[in-house]
Formats: structure tokens, sequence, C-alpha cells
């Protein structure tokens, strides 16, 4: 896959201007519709500002990403029609049963003339260099940038948050009269920065603030990577409403979700770790300095069940004409990169059977335990923190859903279920307190790219300008998607640095490592600057910040620690295990066809999944393999019921040594784990075997309308 580099295409921009204006908080209220595969609604932002910038500052640098002599042309204000939704025709009222809210309020449902229309097309702005054009207004605008990639903005308004009844108490008057802009920015501040221990009350009041009218709408353009917004007359971020309200939809070939069907064949659709995180299904702020919180109501048909990454386990609200309703919240700040959402036609399951130990350690906290002590020595941002609470921070096991298709019923009972509350309690024995209170776990259809979960840190980012923009080198490469070296370094170090320091040492730092950084965005420097700090002398055997960085992340190919061990022939008892194994195939291979009567017959050890993979990769350094030894491996470990790794390393014997007998086994692996198996279309087509390339073409024309989109993209740029 040598493929070159093309800048324009595979760098990521990042055109927030964070360092101007802060999210701090987001309101969701979507509808989701699998027959036009849209999800549509409003999402409300309420911002806070650095308050470095003064009116009067005429800099460039306020209302410009990056220098250009290009201008934006923003879209005028229309009449105050709001676009049609279905959602508004099933609930005209948002529940939040979680914060106890007593006001509802309704939203205008009636189809207008669909003067918004038009707002859908994109403006033709150069995504990598514009500036607001203010000759026009008579001075310059601050200008709102947010990252949004494949959405359709329909209206951009301010929200008139001083009219939400009870909210003075956020202000310095006893009775509102007159709601300037100051005092509606007033009163987001006091909002946003409410101490932790109100999180209740601060989340209720954003619903309500969510659902109180507009006070005016507000200038707004797009471009291929961003949403830019501006009111007349606000020159500086303080000036810029600090609560607003975009309504927008998403298109059905956005690539932040996915639709598609699950293992059932029904319809489903999730968020999938694009390399464009989530800017196609909200518009945010994607830097990860941004750390917000978010709450989110999303109605669907009645049959689906929606998951998000939310703290709550949400149960559905019924609605009129069989749709549903669910809510769901986070109050610790994240980056919007880490809002994640599923919907399809799940089922929760449940063990059989339940021992009343289970039942006694995955209880979620009662009320007079979930108390918490809101002064402590994190050093995070404050929020409602668990590693501040007694009982949260003994919770071995924290309380846990799993969802699947009807179908995998049995799978899941027979297996996934047993294996999560130890896989739990390990975790919390390791790394200590759990940062959140719940877990849900989904099994996700065939396709979902499981290679592709990287997000962008601030380390991968190119040049960041004065308003916080900046750049995701090769972001948008699809075969970045498939590229593992920095995953295998990754493992490598952490096993190198136990290994010298002892697991005791190791693992004692790796909890006190997450007790001091849970809730902050951390460097790699940064866990590496504490491992050495940390150690005693005589453990550190000349390790430096400095020269790991060099042996490991600059450093191509194998890093020196690697290779010396290598060289002095280290191997732990399972490996040597597998290296004996490995002398008896090569013995059973080399053995004539015909066995001699007193030729003693091999007799195989029982191997663990990781061990067979590392038997399997031995193997295929061998250069032939005759059919008899490969139907003999297959029947021995049962290869075709082991997991998706053991699997795959015996598809690549199946191909390099043609066992065609096998080549259903590469059929179904490349219909059933899409992600892994676009290596093997390389191979398939590499070996210049016009059966395997046949095969690579079948499968291929079989499986692309539900593979991801960069998986489909490598593939077919490899057999066409």
């Amino acid at each position: 896959m040598d493929v070159k580099l093309d800048p324009s295409r595979d760098d990521l921009p990042l055109m927030a201007n964070t360092s101007h204006i802060l999210v701090k908080h987001y309101v969701l209220d979507l509808h989701v519709d699998f027959e036009s595969q849209v999800i549509e609604g409003t999402i409300v932002l309420f911002f806070e500002d650095g308050n470095q910038f003064k009116k009067g500052n005429s800099s460039t640098e306020e209302t410009c990403q990056l220098e250009s002599n290009e201008a934006c042309k923003f879209r005028m204000p229309e009449p105050c029609h709001i676009p049609v939704t279905n959602a508004r025709t099933f609930s005209s009222k948002m529940e939040y049963n979680d914060f106890a809210i007593c006001s509802k309020g309704e939203k205008d449902t009636s189809d207008k003339d669909g003067n918004h229309d038009n707002l859908e097309q994109a403006s033709g702005i150069s995504s990598s260099k514009y500036c607001c054009d203010t000759g026009n207004h008579g001075s310059e605008d601050f200008l709102l940038v947010l990252d949004c990639c494949d959405l359709s903005v329909l209206k951009v308004e301010e929200v008139d948050i001083a009219a939400v009844p009870g909210i003075e108490k956020f202000t310095m008057s006893p009775k509102l009269t007159v709601a300037s802009e100051e005092l509606r920015n007033q009163i987001v501040h006091e909002l946003v920065t409410l101490p932790a221990d109100r999180w209740r009350e601060q989340f209720d009041y954003y619903a309500r603030c969510s659902q109180a009218p507009g006070c005016g709408e507000l200038f707004f353009d797009t471009d291929a990577w961003s949403l830019q917004i501006r009111k007349t007359g606000a020159q500086t971020a303080t000036d810029f409403p600090h609560a607003i309200r975009i309504w927008y939809k998403t298109k059905p070939e956005g690539q932040s979700v996915t639709w598609t069907s699950d293992q059932c064949g029904r319809p489903c659709v999730y968020t999938m770790g694009s390399p464009i995180n989530n800017r196609a299904l909200f518009p945010c702020q994607e830097p990860p300095v941004a750390m917000s919180t978010w709450q989110a109501t999303v109605r669907a048909a009645a049959s689906f069940v929606v998951l998000m990454s939310g703290e709550n386990s949400a149960k559905p609200t019924q609605l009129q004409e069989g749709f549903a309703s669910w809510h769901y919240y986070v109050t610790m700040p994240m980056p919007a990169s880490t809002f994640t959402i599923a919907v399809g036609c799940w089922t929760e399951m449940r063990p059989d059977t339940c021992s009343s130990n289970d039942l006694a350690t995955e209880r979620p906290l009662p009320p007079s335990e979930a108390d918490f002590r809101y002064i402590g020595i994190c050093g995070h941002m404050e929020y409602p923190c668990r590693f501040q609470n007694d009982s949260a921070t003994t919770q071995e096991i924290i309380p846990h859903r799993v969802f699947a298709p009807m179908c995998l019923k049995s799978a899941c009972q027979e297996t996934l279920l047993r294996l999560i509350p130890p896989c739990l309690s390990a975790a919390h024995s390791v790394l200590g307190t759990h940062p959140f209170s719940r877990l849900d776990v989904l099994i996700v259809p065939a396709n979902f790219p499981s290679l592709g979960m990287a997000r962008p840190s601030k380390e991968k980012t190119g040049l960041v300008s004065d308003s916080g923009a900046s750049v995701i080198k090769h972001g948008l490469n699809p075969e970045k998607t498939f590229m593992q070296v920095h995953y295998l370094k990754g493992y490598f170090l952490l096993r190198f640095l136990a290994t010298r320091l002892g697991d005791e040492t190791y693992f004692s730092f790796l909890r006190k490592f997450v007790h001091t950084f849970h809730g902050q965005l951390i460097l790699s420097q940064d866990f590496l600057q504490m491992l050495l700090e940390n150690i005693p002398e005589e453990k550190r055997l000349e390790l430096s910040v400095e020269n790991i960085f060099q042996d490991w992340l600059e450093s191509s190919g194998i890093p020196k620690p690697l290779q010396r061990e290598r060289q002095a022939g280290v191997e732990c008892g399972l490996a040597r295990q597998v290296s004996a194994e490995v002398t008896k195939w090569v013995r059973v291979n080399q053995r004539p066809r015909k066995r001699k009567r007193r030729q003693k017959k091999e007799v195989f050890e029982k191997l663990l999944p990781d061990q067979l993979v590392l038997l399997l990769e031995r193997l295929l350094e061998q250069k032939t393999l005759n059919p008899r030894t490969l139907q003999s491996l297959q029947r021995t470990y049962h290869l075709h019921d082991q997991d998706a790794e053991v699997r795959h390393r015996w598809c690549e014997l199946i191909v390099k040594h043609r066992y065609t007998t096998a080549y259903s086994s590469v059929e179904r692996f490349l219909q059933e784990d899409q992600a892994m198996g676009v290596y093997l279309y390389g191979e398939l087509m590499v070996s210049e075997d016009a059966r395997q390339q046949q095969l690579a073409h079948r499968c291929f024309e079989l499986a692309k309308g539900q593979m991801d989109r960069s998986s489909a993209k490598v593939v077919a740029e490899m057999l066409f």
C-alpha cells in the first residue's frame, strides 16, 4: 500500500477557535430516522470565554483562522421560521426525569414554507484559509468557529435564557426587567461555574435554558470543515452570545456514523471511531482541550434501543405514535470525540440465573453513599468525582448492561456475560477506582472498524494558530487506520518498562498515575516523567524521557532494547512452549506421506489463544507446509472456532500455501471480520494466483456495501 500522501486530502484540519471561547456544555435534542438515514434536531451550546480580548481590538487574529484575502459571505438571518423536524410531531415535551424538571417547553411544529432549504448548500469557501469580510457592517465582528462536516445547518439563533422562570437566582438583580446581552452572558457564566455539588440543579437549568425561546437569529456560514457564526456588533468573545441554538440535520453520507445492519439483518446506526470524530454528527469544538459536559434526548421508533456514552442507565419514555425517547447525560468534562451513540434493535442480555454474590457486587451505590465529597486532592476541573467517594473507590464491579442482537443471545449468555465481572474486578485491582459509575457493552456488527479507534492527540497536531486552530497530520489518510506500528511499539514499550522495573513497582505506579491524572488530558511525556520520578534510582538503569523517546518513538524499525532482547534469546515459559510445538510441526511436515510403522506419533500440547497466534506466525516463516500438515493443524486446534486473531493467522497460512480446501475459511473471515480482513485482500492480490484474486473480488462485491468507507477505499485501491 505504497501510496503518495496528498496533504490536501490526508491532513485533517481542526478549525475551532478554542483559544478565544470554549464550549462548556451541550444539550442535544435529536430524532433518528432510519428511512432517510438522517439524524435531525437541535443542539444548544453554552460558552465561556477567556476574557483575554478587549472590545475595540481590530486584530485580524480575532476574526480569521488563517491569513487570506478571501472573504466570507455570511447568510443573512431570515424570518423566524423554525424548520420542520419529525421529532416535533412525536414529542413537544422534553422529559428530564433525572433532574426533576417541572417546566416543559413546546416548540413550533407547523410546516412552514421551507425557506431555509437553500441554507443546506455549502458556500464553497476554502477550508484552508478564509477571513471575515466586515466591510459591509462597519466594524469587525467576533467569529465563532466550530468544527463541522457534512451537516445541513438550517438556522442559528441566540437563546433568551433570561426568559427561564427562576433564572434570576443567577444574577445580581432580584427581578429581571431588561434582558441585555451582558445579563444573559452573566447568567451563563454563573450557570457553567456552579460548584460540583450542585450539578443536578445545574443540569436542570441547562435543560430549561435549552427550551427557552430564541431572541434573534445569527449570521452563519459553512465550508467543508467548519461552521462560522457571528453577531453584528459583537466584536469580542466576551460580547458574543454565550448560549446559542443550532438547528441542523446530518447527511446519509456523513462519516461520523455508520448506517448498517446488525447480525440479524435489522437496521442500526452507530458512531464508529471515524477519523473526523463527531463533527458530522453535531457542530462541536474538536480539539481535546475543549473539555465539556453534555446531556441528550434522542427519539426513535419504539422498536429501537438508544445507547450512549452517558453516566446514567437510561430507560425509554414512550411517546405517541409508536416512538420512544431516551435521555443520557455526562457530568465529567471530556473531549467531544468521546460522545458516542448506537441505535438499533438490541436486546439486553441477562444471565439465566444470577447468584446472590453477583447481586451484591454489581449493585449501584445507594443514595446515602452516592453523595460525593467535593473537596480533595484531585487535579482536574471540578465535577462529581468518584475518586473522592469512599464507597466508589472500593466498588470492584460497577453496574453494567450487555446489549446484542437477539440472534447472539446464546453466545452472550454462554461466554460474554460471565467474563465481564472478573474483567471489571481485575481492572479495579490494577488501576484502582473505576472513573465511571456504570458500563454498557454492545456487540457491534462485523463492519465496525475496530482498528480505527485512535483519536487525535495534542502531540499529533501541526502548528497551532493563535485562535487554537490546527491540523492533524495525515489524519484523513484512509490507510492510517490499518497501520499498527504505533500500537505495537506502545505495547512493547509498556512490556519493556514492566520487565525492567518489576511487576510490583510497575503496577503500583500505574495505580498512582491513574489516581493522579484522572479526569485530565495527559501526554506521553507526563506518563514517562512521573514514572521515572517515582521509581528508585537503582531501578532507573539510565532510563530518561529523552532516550525512551529516541529509542521507541522517534526511531523507525525495532527499538534497540527489543533487538538486544531478541539477540539474547530471552523467552518466557509460554513462548518456550510454543517453540517446542513449532519444532514438532516442522518434523510432521517433513515426514513422508507414508509413515513407517515404528515412527512415533507427535503429541501436541494444548495452547492458549495468544500462543496459537505465535505458533501460526512462526509457521508462516516456513517456506512450505503441505496440505496434510495444514489439515492436521486445523483439526488439532479447532482453528475454525478460534477468535479473530487466531483465524487471521490461519487464513494467512491458507493463502500463502494455496490450501484450496480451506478457502471457505478465508471467505468467512472477509465477511465476518471486515476490519481485520483488509490485510488479507492485499495478500490475495499479491499472490498473483487467479483463483485467489477471484476470491478477493467476489468477497469484496458481497461486503463493500456494508464496509466502512476507509476500509472499502483501501481495498478498492488494492483490487482495481
